[in-house]
């Protein structure tokens, strides 16, 4: 961790949801001083915002993405979604993609007025991804720049997917999933077994499990049944696309065609070598950082 890093925990209310929002930053707030660059940061369907984006993992480097964006100058978000980690669960519904975007237009709001900036930088990797386009699709003079990384569109070409929709019946007859420290290591065993340490998994189950035995089913359901769920046409701003080569999700001829259908000149899409579904927590990560920073540094 960076030693000067500093954090700070809130909760925000959508309805009656408290929603648990997590911040880094290289150091304190000063008022007096200019806003920094703000990063929100989206989480997928299984693993919160914090152990996604912040894990902790014994013996491995650079694993936080919040601490890496931290140390470079940028004010740092996440949060965890309804049922999600340290979040609330209402009962109602089933947490899926939509639900995502409103709390995401609950949780902006405060971030803007913490910190007095008038935009964020938003990624989202995986259903993540699914509600930071949803989110800007609808609130888009609050997003200076957007990048996803595993994002499915029509979901065509996607093998898991295909797999996925087996127990469709299943996720779709209960709003919660089961997971444990054999879900996990299957994440990460699924595409490319090897791209990523063994000591992942252990971590995030180890973050995890205290909090939370399930999680929702709702975006399982939206990627199996409901695709396409954006609109590229309708995303306005600079754009990165993230897709490693051995994601098993995000088909590349599927991304090819949103890449095409975005309406904005500023855009840019990557594949990354020997990265499989989860970037930002493989072998070779530092690909990811590269590619995220270069692009939030590209000049308008």
């Amino acid at each position: 961790m960076t030693p000067t890093v500093w954090s700070q925990e809130y909760f925000v209310n959508r309805d009656d949801v408290p929603l648990y929002v997590y911040r880094k930053r290289a150091e304190a707030p000063d008022a007096a001083a200019a806003p920094r660059p703000v990063l929100v940061l989206v989480h997928g369907s299984t693993v919160s915002g914090r152990n996604t984006y912040d894990l902790q993992v014994p013996g491995g480097v650079n694993y936080s993405v919040m601490d890496f964006f931290a140390a470079r100058g940028y004010d740092v978000w996440t949060l965890d979604h309804e049922g999600y980690g340290r979040s609330g669960w209402s009962g109602r519904g089933n947490s899926d993609v939509r639900t995502g975007a409103l709390d995401l237009q609950a949780v902006v709001p405060f971030i803007l007025a913490q910190t007095g900036a008038s935009q964020i930088h938003l990624f989202g990797s995986s259903s993540g991804a699914l509600r930071a386009c949803l989110y800007t699709q609808e609130q888009p003079a609050t997003v200076a720049r957007l990048a996803l990384s595993a994002l499915v569109y029509t979901g065509a070409g996607s093998p898991t997917l295909e797999q996925r929709r087996k127990k469709l019946p299943e996720y779709s007859a209960s709003p919660r999933r089961k997971v444990d420290l054999a879900f996990y290591e299957g994440m990460f065993n699924r595409d490319k077994p090897g791209s990523s340490e063994d000591i992942v998994p252990k971590a995030i189950a180890a973050a995890e499990l205290p909090l939370v035995s399930e999680v929702p089913t709702g975006t399982y359901v939206d990627m199996c049944s409901n695709l396409p769920l954006v609109t590229p046409e309708q995303i306005p701003c600079p754009t990165l696309i993230i897709r490693g080569e051995h994601d098993g999700i995000a088909a590349e001829p599927d991304l090819l065609d949103f890449f095409a259908r975005l309406p904005s000149k500023d855009k840019q899409f990557v594949v990354l070598a020997g990265i499989a579904h989860n970037p930002m927590m493989g072998v070779v990560r530092h690909k990811f950082h590269y590619a995220l920073e270069t692009f939030l540094q590209s000049p308008l």
